[in-house]
């Protein structure tokens, strides 16, 4: 049976005002937190004017005056900063541990940023069910366990550390390359997680050996080099291999070239490496022949 034009109407219109009442009733549960929000926003911003905050800052226990300091000569700033930048890489240790730094942190950022691209690539999420979540969870909490760990490794740095970042950095190519080339997400996601703990296990080392070598005013100085030059590189290997204005290669081609880049980390480190406990057991063989001389 038919409904009459005017039932319909008269229905229709019931409906609508129910919603418009409901839209009210929403509205005003939502203005008062938010007019709450916003007036507590403004008062927590009020500070006190100039002819209050000025005879308060130079009272008696304040130590203030109202003499204006000359400016800082920005040629002198930057001359002071440049002395410090050479005093601090001209250590050999602070300056070996920072160009790891760099050159791993790039590498990092490059495999984490890509590395879901990767893994839709071998599973694509619409056949299967993913744990990409659960696996960078699981990775970042095994990585933490590493690195509380490292403080009970005892081992000389300053002898076997440039040895110790190349075999590491060459277990981060080869974690790569197993991700890269193994078309089994399970692999990838073993592959991966065995990335981030070797990772996260040396940038702690890193960082505890760059401060060792410093004084407390230089580390903003050294850290955000060190950052600075990672991003430019990252930025630089993104335009290159990644971006289509560069070379534009398929995610496979970029995490081989990835693999090959943490190697060749560890081919510069482990020739480094070698120069330097080779020196050291000259040094030790020195005193020992200077020794025997005297004796004789």
């Amino acid at each position: 049976m038919d409904v009459p034009a005017p039932v319909s109407r008269r229905a229709a219109a019931a409906a609508a005002t129910v919603l418009l009442r409901t839209a009210r009733v929403r509205r005003e549960c939502w203005f008062l937190p938010t007019a709450l929000l916003c007036a507590y926003g403004f008062f927590a911003s009020l500070r006190p004017s100039e002819p209050f905050l000025t005879p308060y800052l130079l009272g008696p226990d304040k130590n203030l005056t109202e003499r204006e300091e000359p400016k800082p000569d920005r040629l002198l700033v930057l001359k002071v900063l440049w002395n410090d930048f050479l005093m601090c890489y001209s250590s050999r240790p602070l300056l070996c541990w920072s160009v790891w730094w760099a050159l791993s942190t790039c590498g990092y950022f490059q495999v984490v940023n890509y590395t879901q691209g990767l893994w839709e690539k071998v599973m694509p999420s619409r056949h299967a069910a993913i744990y990409n979540g659960g696996v960078e969870a699981v990775s970042t909490l095994l990585g933490a366990v590493a690195v509380f760990a490292v403080g009970y490794i005892k081992i000389s740095w300053s002898t076997w550390g440039e040895m110790t970042l190349s075999l590491f950095s060459l277990l981060i190519a080869a974690a790569v390359y197993i991700m890269d080339t193994v078309g089994n997400i399970w692999v990838c996601y073993a592959s991966y997680v065995v990335f981030r703990i070797i990772y996260m296990l040396l940038i702690t080392i890193a960082t505890f050996q760059i401060a060792a070598n410093l004084s407390m005013e230089r580390y903003a100085l050294v850290f955000g080099v060190n950052t600075f030059i990672a991003l430019a590189l990252q930025t630089l290997l993104t335009l290159i291999v990644v971006d289509a204005s560069g070379l534009g290669l398929e995610i496979t081609t970029q995490f081989l070239i990835y693999a090959s880049y943490f190697a060749l980390i560890a081919v510069v480190f482990l020739a480094s490496g070698a120069v330097s406990v080779m020196k050291k057991c000259r040094k030790l063989e020195d005193p020992e022949s200077s020794s025997q001389v005297t004796t004789a």
